[in-house]
């Protein structure tokens, strides 16, 4: 008997060089992580490189800074994974995974669809910039804020664990507050992108990230009586953001690659 062909895997060609780039992250366990400034106008190079549903999702914006800062982080993403895995932007596409917590693929975490590589993405952004982080496999969360003066005693209820609440509070205000706020607050938003269940899987005033302590740190995720454990580091984008990115603690815990704007 003739053994039937595969069509799933044969008819699907994969470039050699992405799956090899694949195999190396996953052997090394490290993290890619791309920023970019983002301006006030759509630059047309950057809208070139977005695909048709991509370009449908700009024009919908009211404001234009909106939608240069849209465009321009998309076109960063599509670069950057091209880059990575030696295609051109125009091949790169984006899907999402199922949802963790409810099954279904609509609002799942994002990730790498074509080429078909296991890479998980997070992006990002904020007032001036924009971040995307990369990683071989399933699970990476990336933020990014822009530094600014917050009242934390207001937010404290919402967003901080009491902990936090005393170090964050117990700063005087100024920067260094604002600095501790922000990286309690990035850390925060890192660990729910990566766990893939945003907003709706723990309340950040019960994850505590240690906002007093450099980095990396554990943080302990819960949700339906389960528990998971990240890891999650700073990343240095310069004094007017605040980043974070977080992975899977089980997983090979290689080094950070940040790639800053050329």
């Amino acid at each position: 008997m003739t053994p039937r062909r595969n069509t799933a895997i044969s008819e699907v060609r994969i470039p050699r060089p992405a799956l090899e780039e694949v195999g190396r992250m996953q052997e090394s366990g490290e993290i890619h992580v791309w920023w970019w400034p983002l301006g006030t106008r759509t630059d047309p190079a950057d809208y070139a490189v977005l695909d048709e549903v991509e370009r449908g999702r700009a024009q919908r914006f009211h404001a234009e800074a909106d939608a240069a800062a849209f465009t321009a982080t998309r076109a960063g993403a599509r670069r950057a994974v091209a880059g990575l895995l030696g295609v051109e932007p125009g091949e790169v596409g984006f899907g999402r995974r199922i949802c963790p917590g409810c099954g279904d693929r609509e609002h799942g975490p994002p990730a790498v669809s074509h080429p078909p590589v296991p890479l998980a993405v997070s992006l990002s952004r904020t007032a001036g910039a924009g971040a995307l982080a990369v990683r071989a496999g399933h699970w990476v969360g990336v933020d990014v804020e822009a530094l600014r003066p917050v009242e934390p005693a207001g937010l404290a209820d919402v967003v901080l664990t009491a902990s936090e609440s005393a170090h964050v509070l117990g700063l005087p205000p100024g920067t260094a507050r604002d600095a501790a706020f922000h990286r309690a607050w990035t850390r925060k938003e890192a660990v729910v992108k990566a766990v893939g269940l945003g907003l709706l899987g723990m309340a950040l005033n019960a994850l505590d990230v240690s906002p007093a302590q450099d980095g990396p740190v554990r943080v302990v995720h819960r949700y339906r009586g389960e528990e998971s454990r990240w890891q999650v580091m700073d990343v240095d984008i310069g004094d007017r953001w605040a980043a974070s990115v977080a992975r899977p603690e089980t997983s090979p815990l290689g080094p950070v690659h940040v790639h800053a704007p050329a």
